[in-house]
């Protein structure tokens, strides 16, 4: 069976022979002054490309926020300056398929809204549409962007930002740069600066590093994922030994939980992945792979139990608050919202609608202290995006929005949709604002990654070289 790889800028086809066992290439180049300059353009990313990716992704570890009107905010809003520019600059890459398929997208969070209960919250809930319409939009830039370019390139860009992050926390800690850091915190952030250095103290002997973030909690997310991208697209024979090192390193640079979820994460990357040969899932090696996946994701559990000892058993007697608001309480939340209302839920940022109905909840919860003061704006009792999905939309509008994503990833060419929202799921654990930019940059970049991994997988085993631009595989 002749195996054929459809491009459009340039448009090739190689035509396979039948013969098992050599394969005879002939290339047929569309040479049209529009290809032509499609194919200079898909050789690859500029440094222009390169900077604003830079941009992008420094967005989203400050969430540097902008205040339009009381009201709006212009949530990480380099990431939002970048994004824009990058949509301008892959205007031609957008397809009409594409297109149909985010406005589809759109008009059914739209829909979502207007069902939600109580139409007296409408204006909030559009308010959040509004921002969720945005941070789609600059992902889907981003996506773009980082489909084009060449696989070692986001290998070594986002192995750049993790090791950037790395030693900017050694050099916080054993260099003396925290009082350049704080300065710096305490300039560019108004509220939600992390303070809780006693806390710190008692769970890990020492401060965190926050290495110009507006908490630990950023740094740790974003070395997570920068790392994990790196792990996605490189090429390198010994990436998975590095990548453990990288945990290794982490974890004494910066003590978290949230980096043992670096070793979750290899579980969709090595299921729907690493477990494919020519493009597809392999079912003897995806057994196997799955026993090892499996195995990573025993021995992130056992060193959640070694190294962070003490605040595992703050978690599970009701005194560790940041991780009730982050994991237990948003999952104790999405069931019961999804349960009241299982159509709609509370609709986008509906967080003041179920505001009593939550807190209510957390007060009988095992794992709250009745000792806490109750924060305030409600938006803090849930900070866990892949719950608020849930919160936001219900069971059925849920399921409804995840079915028509997964589509439209699909039409962009993603080869593995579930590899995207396993990922996206799992950072979900780390990270809040359903509708902010960091949430859609992880489903972006999870679903671009993928591209570039299947695409060099492909390469590989056909031995052709070819160019970056709009591709898929066809039997």
């Amino acid at each position: 069976m002749a195996t054929a790889l459809r491009v459009r800028r340039p448009v090739v086809r190689p035509v396979g022979s039948e013969e098992p066992d050599r394969q005879q290439l002939a290339w047929v180049v569309d040479e049209s002054p529009a290809r032509t300059r499609a194919s200079a353009q898909a050789a690859g990313l500029g440094w222009v490309d390169l900077v604003l990716i830079f941009i992008f992704m420094a967005g989203i570890y400050t969430n540097y926020t902008i205040m339009l009107s009381q009201k709006l905010p212009f949530p990480s809003a380099p990431a939002g300056v970048a994004g824009l520019i990058l949509l301008w600059r892959r205007r031609d890459d957008i397809t009409p398929r594409a297109l149909v398929g985010f406005c589809a997208i759109v008009t059914l969070y739209l829909v979502s809204i207007l069902l939600a209960p109580d139409i007296n919250w409408l204006a909030r809930r559009t308010n959040g549409l509004i921002q969720l319409t945005y941070s789609l939009v600059i992902g889907y830039a981003l996506f773009l962007t980082v489909k084009r370019a060449e696989r070692r390139q986001i290998a070594r860009l986002f192995l750049a930002f993790a090791l950037l992050i790395l030693v900017g926390c050694l050099l916080e800690t054993y260099a003396g740069l925290r009082p350049i850091s704080d300065a710096v915190r305490t300039a560019l952030y108004k509220k939600g600066v992390y303070e809780n250095d006693l806390r710190d103290l008692m769970f890990y002997n020492r401060v965190r590093p926050k290495f110009f973030a507006s908490e630990p909690a950023s740094v740790t997310f974003c070395y997570t994922l920068f790392s994990f991208i790196w792990l996605v697209t490189s090429q390198w024979r010994w990436k998975l030994p590095f990548y453990l090192v990288l945990v290794g390193l982490g974890l004494r640079a910066m003590p978290g939980p949230t980096l043992l979820l670096m070793l979750v994460l290899l579980l969709p990357y090595m299921l729907f992945l690493g477990s494919r040969r020519n493009g597809r899932i392999d079912a003897t090696r995806f057994l196997v792979v799955a026993m090892v996946a499996a195995l990573f994701a025993l021995v992130a559990l056992v060193l959640a139990q070694t190294l962070f000892a003490e605040r595992l058993e703050s978690v599970t007697s009701g005194n560790d608050p940041s991780f009730f608001y982050r994991v237990q309480g948003p999952a104790l939340a999405g069931l019961d919202i999804m349960g009241r209302y299982p159509f709609a839920g509370a609709g986008l940022t509906g967080e003041p609608f179920i505001e009593r109905e939550i807190t209510n909840l957390y007060l009988r919860s095992p794992y709250y202290s009745a000792g806490w003061t109750v924060v305030s704006p409600a938006t803090e009792l849930l900070i866990n995006y892949f719950w608020l999905h849930w919160i936001y939309l219900g069971f059925v509008g849920g399921v409804a929005m995840i079915a028509v994503l997964s589509g439209w990833l699909r039409i962009l060419g993603v080869p593995s949709v579930a590899f995207c929202w396993v990922t996206w799921a799992i950072l979900g654990q780390a990270s809040g604002a359903y509708v902010g930019p960091t949430c859609w940059a992880v489903l972006f970049l999870a679903g671009a990654a993928a591209l570039l991994h299947q695409r060099g997988a492909v390469a590989a085993a056909t031995g052709w070289q070819h160019p970056t631009g709009e591709w898929r595989v066809v039997s």
